[in-house]
């Protein structure tokens, strides 16, 4: 298939089958940043209702800045990862602070912003700002595999797929193109599985019942009840290890999430 072909078969998909989210239905830079922190390692069905109620409670990136920790990770329960949510709220306030409250345009700055990686900057600058700049998430990362490496044997790298990337990268309308790829991608997922465990970084994601990723959303949600003490958490969580519970505060603690003093946890 030529770089031509693929694009008239992707864009032809589009035309008749494209997806409506409603961040594709704003161009404000602040709300196509929670989307994309949100749809990070996150299904899109669980992100449709909590982006809405989430911009609903944080409509702007100033309200959103000037937010507790508490607040943000009590809107943030749902969606699972909660560091990031706690990063969201610790890049709204450097950009409000260094930026003018301006999210940047370009994936070197965005890229220095916590939990913000090469991929979700340059997702950032392409649908905020029409920026064609060259990036892969798994829908995308499905099409070119599927597209062009379908026959090869061997694994592929990220940077072999970029290259076809950037040389089929539509520079004139380059949000409208990924999100024709993502819906491509979507599409073939359904219709012949997942060929990214082909890719050399492709992870499968780890279960999430019985892991410490569990016991720490189960720790936040007490807290953010109320205040308490290691006693209450561990009679509120009998079953859950106590030397589970107590390495899993540390870390809380240690990583910012959660504050102790005189011995009761609260939210920072």
């Amino acid at each position: 298939m030529s770089f031509a072909q693929f694009k008239n078969l992707v864009w032809d998909y589009y035309k008749h089958n494209k997806r409506h989210f409603p961040w594709r239905d704003t161009k404000d830079p602040y709300y196509i940043l929670v989307s994309e922190i949100m749809l990070q390692q996150t299904q899109v069905s669980r992100v449709v209702a909590k982006y809405e109620s989430f911009l609903k409670k944080f409509p702007t990136i100033d309200i959103l800045a000037k937010a507790s920790l508490r607040e943000v990770l009590k809107e943030w329960q749902g969606l699972g990862y909660n560091r990031r949510g706690m990063y969201l709220k610790k890049s709204v306030e450097i950009i409000m602070s260094e930026y003018k409250g301006n999210v940047p345009r370009n994936p070197e700055a965005l890229i220095q912003l916590p939990g913000i990686g090469i991929n979700t900057a340059g997702s950032i600058s392409v649908f905020a700002y029409n920026i064609p700049v060259p990036f892969i998430e798994t829908n995308i990362r499905t099409v070119f595999i599927y597209c062009f490496f379908k026959k090869t044997k061997r694994m592929i790298n990220d940077q072999e797929l970029l290259k076809c990337i950037e040389k089929t990268l539509d520079k004139e309308n380059p949000r409208e193109w990924y999100y024709a790829l993502m819906d491509y991608g979507a599409m073939l997922k359904n219709k012949h599985g997942n060929p990214n465990y082909k890719s050399t970084h492709y992870r499968r994601q780890s279960p999430f019942k019985g892991s410490n990723r569990e016991v720490r959303s189960w720790i936040l949600k007490e807290i953010l009840k109320k205040a308490q003490g290691e006693e209450e958490i561990k009679n509120e969580l009998q079953s859950v290890g106590e030397d589970v519970i107590e390495k899993n505060l540390s870390a809380l603690v240690r990583e910012g999430f959660v504050k102790k003093k005189n011995n009761i946890y609260s939210i920072i």
